[in-house]
């Protein structure tokens, strides 16, 4: 039976962090728009006001997409005044090749970053290699190797003007339709474990752990959470963290393409502190419209 390709180095357990970490907009209010021409140009505006600082961010992009030739190129302008440049080359080169720049130029401050990216998939393989030509340069490969389920992989980062390796991990998992388990290690100094589990078609249930041999509380922190669709067109989530913070999800999808969510974040340790609570509790909105 022939062998799928496995998931990239940065997607390892990213069922798990996609359950703890998305559909949860609790930290302001957001809005984006997103509308595709005939001529396969995506026009996508966000923006977003923190609740915090008050400070709305926001930037404009357009993305153009050449599939007969295997050709993205994606531009966007920011309110920081950060122009991004991203050119994709897929497949023409060898097949199972993607090719990937990607810069950033900030005219204002005179800063600038450029990052070249080889990623290469074949059956039980997904390697990548990057280099960041403007930081070090710094050097940065990865692999994942998959058979059966079974996924091990490896990330290596090398300061090519310092001489040394200054990053490290490993991970090992398991990965099937219904279920998904990965262990990471960085720098022989941070554990990670996550666990994802599709408890049935409209349930779903992950929880990850990270255990920091350098942190003072020497503590392992815990996070679980879950997710029920409630329709085809709604779903609720939620999760709870060993510091006691309890946050909620609820997205509704309003019409074809029309898209809101709600969240709410409480620190279930100052429930009682009326003078904690503007700080402890937080709360938002984002609403996506895609045409």
């Amino acid at each position: 039976m022939p062998q799928p390709v496995p998931p990239s180095w940065k997607d390892l357990g990213k069922s798990a962090s996609d359950l703890l970490q998305k559909d949860y907009p609790i930290h302001g209010t957001s809005l984006e728009v997103k509308t595709l021409t005939p001529s396969n140009v995506t026009f996508k505006v966000a923006g977003t006001r923190d609740s915090k600082s008050n400070v709305i961010a926001g930037d404009i992009e357009g993305k153009y997409v050449d599939f007969k030739n295997g050709l993205t190129v994606t531009q966007a302008w920011t309110t920081t005044n950060l122009l991004r440049t991203q050119v994709e080359l897929e497949n023409q080169i060898a097949k199972g090749l993607k090719l990937d720049l990607a810069t950033t130029l900030n005219p204002e401050k005179s800063t600038k970053a450029a990052i070249l990216t080889a990623i290469y998939k074949q059956p039980s393989l997904h390697t990548r290699a990057t280099v960041d030509l403007f930081k070090g340069p710094t050097f940065t490969a990865d692999a994942v190797v998959g058979h059966d389920g079974f996924l091990v992989g490896a990330e290596a980062s090398y300061d090519v003007q310092a001489g040394s390796i200054t990053r490290y991990a490993g991970a090992v998992g398991f990965s099937a339709p219904e279920y998904a388990v990965t262990l990471h290690g960085l720098n022989l100094s941070t554990f990670s474990a996550s666990y994802y589990h599709k408890v049935s078609k409209d349930v779903e249930a992950g929880a990850k752990a990270i255990y920091d041999t350098k942190s003072t509380t020497r503590g392992v922190a815990l996070e679980v959470g879950a997710k029920a669709y409630l329709d085809n067109a709604a779903f609720v989530k939620a999760k709870i963290n060993n510091a006691g913070v309890l946050v909620l999800g609820y997205t509704q999808a309003l019409r074809p393409g029309v898209k809101a969510a709600f969240g709410l974040a409480l620190d279930t340790t100052k429930l009682n502190d009326s003078a904690a609570s503007t700080a402890a509790h937080k709360v938002g909105a984002s609403f996506t419209f895609n045409s």
